[in-house]
């Protein structure tokens, strides 16, 4: 099973900028970022897919969100720019054990049963 360890959380003001970053062991198709707000459910925001290194983002994050891939690293980063409040939540990296279409997880919005997760890491944009 692929192991995720997710970093790079904190405090940010309106406007500014974080970057998260996902270590990854073991081999995989595709990675997602999840987000998850007190009270509400967990989505994915973006996605890669290391096949042909397309991205994908959900619309409110659309522009201000990148998802890249260090390959010799074995890092999956979120740098997210132009940061808002309702962007607050814990932020998972997930995957599972067989490829999945990253355009359905970041169109759907929901919560995915993958098999793999990182631990969690808090972001915080006060206004």
């Amino acid at each position: 099973q692929v192991q995720l360890v997710d970093s790079g959380g904190g405090s940010a003001q309106f406007g500014g900028s974080l970057t998260l970053a996902c270590a990854v062991s073991g081999d995989t198709w595709q990675i997602a970022w999840f987000r998850q707000a007190p009270g509400q459910k967990r989505g994915a925001v973006s996605c890669i897919d290391f096949s042909d290194g397309r991205t994908y983002h959900r619309d409110s994050v659309k522009g201000r969100f990148t998802i890249s891939r260090d390959k010799a690293r074995n890092t999956v980063y979120l740098q997210m720019d132009n940061l808002k409040p309702e962007d607050t939540a814990v932020y998972y990296c997930a995957t599972d054990q067989a490829p999945f279409p990253c355009q359905v997880v970041v169109g759907n919005g929901g919560p995915f049963p993958f098999s793999s997760w990182g631990q969690g890491t808090q972001v915080t944009v006060s206004s």
